[in-house]
């Protein structure tokens, strides 16, 4: 399969239109037309579905996409590291993230370029599952994860453990205490995220539950932008790690938690087989960092 006809059609799957494809491409559409005929002639089955306002992907289309990206990622990293080894450069390090971590990573990632100046970070927004199942197709070389289950593929290691706090309307009466009790929420609605990963999420409710009450929950949203953002229009509280404070919005303020279990760990996960020398200076900045947090 023609690696060019495959970067032909993911930008016309991507696009939703021959026109615009043909655009980003820099080619014109006759041409991008019947690269894309005959890419459906190859694999043997319709692709897209043509409509008058542009073209939208078939069942075979979509399975062909995802392969797609898929292949074409594969390859630019093995062109990467060839590249990188011919010019007796480090290389490539791939690193997923979602949720609260895209607040608490990016520091991190800082240390690790200052150290390592010569490795390509490339970042990746996917949810914990993506991640993992990133990892085993070899397309992630680490990801950032909170209460993960164990597997005996994927390996952990704590980069941080982090307060809990109270995300709250300033327009709530709550808004003007130091701190807050979880008790204080009994009666509050409150939003959950992400719902992607329901150990953390069972992992709140259980910490309320504790607290003497069952969570009356108005919303579950599956990132923290959202959650933070529907917290500012007014539909609960919402509880949130420290690094998540970074997001400010003007309607919001945060309280810390009166309660000593009200903490939650952040790790990085990788593949247990993975012994690249990349992979373990990433691991060595986390370990310092901690340490250093930890004699602080």
């Amino acid at each position: 399969m023609d690696l060019r006809r495959l970067k032909y059609f993911v930008a016309v799957a991507q696009e939703q239109s021959i026109g615009r494809a043909a655009i980003r491409l820099n080619i014109s559409q006759p041409p991008l037309t019947r690269q894309i005929m005959q890419l459906e002639e190859e694999v043997g089955a319709q692709l897209f579905i043509r409509k008058t306002k542009g073209v939208e992907l078939t069942q075979a289309g979509e399975l062909l996409l995802q392969e797609a990206l898929n292949i074409l990622s594969l390859v630019a990293q093995t062109t990467e590291r060839i590249h990188s080894a011919g010019q007796g450069k480090i290389g490539r390090i791939d690193v997923g993230i979602f949720g609260s971590g895209i607040h608490a990573v990016p520091s991190l990632l800082l240390n690790f370029r200052n150290a390592n100046p010569g490795i390509n970070i490339v970042i990746h927004t996917l949810t914990r599952g993506e991640q993992i199942e990133a990892l085993r197709q070899r397309r992630l070389t680490i990801g950032f994860h909170r209460m993960l289950d164990p597997m005996t593929d994927i390996k952990s290691e704590l980069v941080k453990t982090e307060p809990l706090l109270v995300a709250v309307n300033k327009q709530d009466p709550l808004a003007g205490k130091k701190n807050i009790w979880l008790r204080e929420m009994a009666d509050r609605p409150l939003v959950l995220y992400p719902t992607s990963a329901r150990n953390y999420i069972d992992f709140l409710t259980d910490l309320c539950r504790s607290a003497g009450f069952t969570p009356r929950v108005s919303q579950e949203v599956n990132d923290l932008v959202t959650a933070i953002a529907l917290v500012a229009s007014g539909f609960g509280l919402c509880i949130v790690p420290e690094s998540a404070t970074s997001l400010q919005l003007p309607d919001v303020v945060y309280l810390p938690v009166n309660d000593e279990r009200a903490i939650v760990d952040l790790s990085c996960m990788y593949r247990r087989d993975d012994e690249s020398p990349i992979l373990k200076a990433f691991l060595d900045v986390i370990k310092n960092r901690r340490q250093d947090t930890s004699n602080s």
